[in-house]
């Protein structure tokens, strides 16, 4: 099967969604307490797309061996999962181990794509 995935996040909130042929599941949530004004933009974004991926595959959208397009507006994120390049924050470095494990383990073939911030769709549920 294959997908396009958005995400999105500010200080307040997250919201993803996922594009599946004519279908469309999208989600957000406001953070939880320990995040809720304590996590930059970015750090949010990295949260979104953690449990936006999470979720599609606990809800059976996304399935072992799946295609998956994940569309990023965000120049920084999208070089640090494209290329070796250390990660200065230590939140965000274990937000990518997460994502990185989930990709390995449900065996996830993944494409990133680097989008402008007004082509994010998931952004609308900010």
């Amino acid at each position: 099967m294959h997908h396009v995935f958005y995400s999105d996040g500010s200080a307040k909130k997250i919201s993803w969604m996922i594009q599946t042929g004519d279908s469309i599941a999208e989600q957000s949530r406001e953070h939880v307490e320990m995040y809720k004004d304590k996590v930059s933009d970015l750090q949010s974004k990295y949260i979104a797309l953690n449990v936006g991926l999470f979720w599609g595959i606990g809800v059976f959208i996304i399935k072992n061996e799946d295609n998956i397009k994940i569309k990023l507006d965000d120049k920084k994120m999208f070089e640090q999962f494209t290329s070796d390049k250390k990660i200065e924050d230590e939140f965000i470095e274990k937000r990518m181990k997460f994502i990185q494990q989930l990709f390995h383990q449900r065996k996830l073939k993944i494409e990133f794509e680097l989008i402008k911030s007004k082509e994010n769709l998931a952004t609308k549920n900010i």
